[in-house]
């Protein structure tokens, strides 16, 4: 697959140095991850610890609870690097509250959540972008201003084999085709553009898990096939990406996870349990 080239990017690296194991690190053999971050004024170099084996998401008997409802429960996957994962279902089930889950927006009820390969005490949320329906656009700041005040709000986060690209923010907005909308304000923009902005919130910050609610949404022909580039593009640099969505997506290697809603017994069995001990 071709990767997508553009000028002033810094290609994430990862060069290995020995280390000895860590107390309580069980046996595991930890490196040390570096590389350079987007290019600043004084050209910053960043060094971090990861463990020694590719990177894997790891979802053990979740539940999720939104308000006094309980969404899904014993929800188990596993997912490597380099695949997509393809949630699906009906609406209502807890697509969009799964992902808002592993962006660590919603708390879990029961279960686990752990990444393999990931950067030494930083949690799954931080080693993930999450393009919601949301596009979190501040729409008195500029395009531009608005990838400036991301760059810094976000810091880069390394995975073991995983390699990406820390973008400028113009450089950015140039991929996205964006680019002479730099200097307007943020709420001139069209829906299509203001998704094509918050696309670039991906790349000015490299991440090895890309958590996207419905991302074709708003994007017309183009921007679609564009945004399915991008999107292998990640894969094929060792990230991962888990999307709900309705529409087909053309990327690969995918799996699918598909939720149901929760069988009527179980619910009316949870709310039997969080009934006052004399009613029942």
């Amino acid at each position: 697959m071709d990767t997508l080239q553009a000028p002033h990017i810094q290609r994430m690296t990862f060069r290995q140095k020995a280390l000895k194991p860590l107390d309580g690190a069980l046996g595991h053999t930890w490196r040390t991850c570096q590389f350079p971050l987007a290019r600043t004024n004084n050209n910053i170099r960043s060094f971090v610890r990861c463990r020694s084996r590719p990177l894997k998401l790891i979802a053990e008997n979740m539940a999720v609870d939104r308000g006094d409802r309980r969404v899904f429960s014993r929800l188990s996957f596993a997912l490597e690097g380099g695949v997509a994962l393809v949630v699906t279902g009906p609406n209502g089930v807890g697509k969009s509250s799964l992902l808002r889950t592993l962006a660590g927006l919603v708390p879990l009820a029961e279960g686990s959540l752990s990444l393999e390969g990931g950067q030494q005490e930083t949690t799954v949320a931080e080693h993930s972008h999450y393009f919601g329906h949301q596009s979190a656009i501040k729409p008195a700041l500029s395009v531009e201003e608005n990838l400036l005040f991301w760059q810094a709000f976000t810091a880069p986060v390394a995975g073991f084999g995983y390699t990406s690209e820390a973008i400028n923010p113009s450089v950015a907005l140039d991929l996205m085709g964006i680019g002479h909308t730099a200097n307007l304000p943020a709420a001139y923009l069209s829906a299509g553009q203001t998704r094509r902005l918050a696309l670039a919130r991906l790349f000015v910050s490299p991440r090895p898990i890309w958590l996207m609610d419905e991302p074709t949404s708003a994007l017309d022909a183009s921007a679609e096939k564009q945004l399915f580039t991008l999107m292998n593009d990640h894969l094929a640099k060792g990230g991962m990406i888990i999307t709900a969505t309705h529409t087909p997506l053309e990327i690969e290697p995918l799996t699918k996870l598909r939720l149901e809603p929760l069988p009527a017994e179980e619910l009316a069995s949870m709310a039997m349990d969080e009934l006052p001990g004399d009613l029942t």
